[in-house]
């Protein structure tokens, strides 16, 4: 009677095992259920299941301090407290005697298009923008540029400028800071304590921002020093991770980009960028001098990613006043970064929408973490990469 007892025992608690485990113990409980052979033993408990092993994780996606987020211009970490802080957009001329800026090796993204003349300006884009006491210098507004200005929600800095940027600039929604009047007297944005004339500079080219300045017209103005909802889209650029970087190895039909020389779109400051391959940056060229940074001059500025962008254009007067189409979805350019360039095509859709970079397979392109040249370059013009010209 005992024995039975025992039995019963056992059997019920490998019923009990049949139910407290998985398919695993499942396929091992066919053996407990066989007839039992002396001695008998103690039941044993299933052991717990382990824990999935975790993939290690990506040193790359690690703040190097605490509190610390990447920037969506470069990708770069930034103090936190920058995260939601509107860029600054600064209008600047490329007129030899306009050279060299000053801090432009802080800012985070450079524009450079035609305007009349033959000349070219240059919009520099900072994230970070505190604790500068020289800025520029500035010039007037085109306004073409304003809207790339537009699509990072910029605070838009500039002195004035022709009577076709008065629509635009004088939206509401659009945040601009102006040293002077413009077109026929429009007056938004004015605030000219904004900026100083320096003394080592000659007039027209001896005009310059400041943190402090620029501090002082956005109490003044009113405007958000951080991201409005109706108007920032965070999703812009598509960067690589750093621990697998963007080597355009991938693409068949990748050339080398070594040199790159925008001489014929721009045939004034024949602007050019030369590949370093110790630290894989571009380094950029005007007038067929390294562009340096005149707050500490010697920094030449340089940057991991440059894109350029073909775009339709007119002539829109006399005077030879420029019009460029941002908004287009049939338009091409090239990309190049890690001393290698591709084929892309470019689409942008409304005023505040960000410009999309896309492969020639519909893929949009992955830029690399760093600093980002756009040149934005007439549609009918072609470039010379390594020798090569490109259209």
């Amino acid at each position: 009677m005992k024995r039975l007892q025992v039995l019963f025992l056992v059997a019920l608690s490998s019923s009990l095992m049949l139910f407290g485990c998985g398919k695993k113990d499942e396929e091992v409980s066919e053996t407990l259920v066989q007839p039992i052979v002396e001695p008998i033993t103690e039941p044993t408990t299933p052991e717990e299941e382990s824990e999935e092993p975790q993939e290690p994780e990506d040193e790359a996606d690690v703040p190097p301090q605490e509190g610390m987020v990447r920037s969506p211009l470069t990708n770069e970490w930034i103090d936190g407290s920058l995260e939601d802080v509107r860029p600054i957009a600064v209008m600047s001329p490329n007129d030899s005697g306009a050279l060299p800026h000053y801090n432009f090796s802080k800012a985070d993204l450079l524009y450079e298009c035609p305007v009349e003349g033959g000349i070219t300006r240059s919009m520099a884009v900072f994230k970070d923008w505190q604790n500068l006491e020289r800025i520029g210098n500035v010039r007037s507004s085109r306004d073409y540029f304003i809207y790339w200005a537009l699509e990072w929600d910029s605070i838009y800095v500039h002195f004035g400028g022709p009577f076709y940027i008065d629509d635009l600039i004088e939206q509401e929604s659009t945040n601009n800071i102006t040293g002077c009047s413009y077109g026929a007297g429009g007056k938004s944005g004015l605030y000219e304590n904004a900026f100083y004339r320096a003394t080592d500079r000659s007039a027209p080219q001896n005009a310059y921002t400041s943190t402090e300045g620029i501090n002082s017209a956005i109490d003044k103005l009113g405007y958000s020093k951080t991201y409005r909802d109706n108007y920032y889209e965070p999703d812009h650029f598509k960067f690589a991770s750093e621990s697998e970087p963007n080597t355009l190895d991938s693409y068949a039909d990748a050339v080398s980009a070594k040199e790159i020389d925008l001489s014929k779109p721009y045939p004034i400051t024949k602007t050019a960028f030369t590949y370093n391959e110790e630290d894989g940056l571009y380094y950029r060229s005007m007038y067929g001098k390294p562009d340096v940074d005149a707050a500490n001059g010697s920094q030449q500025l340089a940057f991991k990613n440059v894109l350029v962008q073909f775009a339709y254009h007119e002539v829109r007067d006399a005077k030879g006043y420029l019009a460029f189409q941002v908004h287009d979805t049939t338009r091409g350019g090239y990309f190049f970064t890690n001393g290698k360039a591709i084929h892309v095509n470019w689409e942008k859709s409304t005023d505040y929408s960000p410009t999309k970079f896309y492969d020639d397979d519909g893929n949009e392109i992955q830029l690399n973490t760093g600093k980002t040249m756009i040149c934005v370059v007439k549609d009918t013009d072609t470039i010379n990469v390594d020798g090569n010209a490109l259209k």
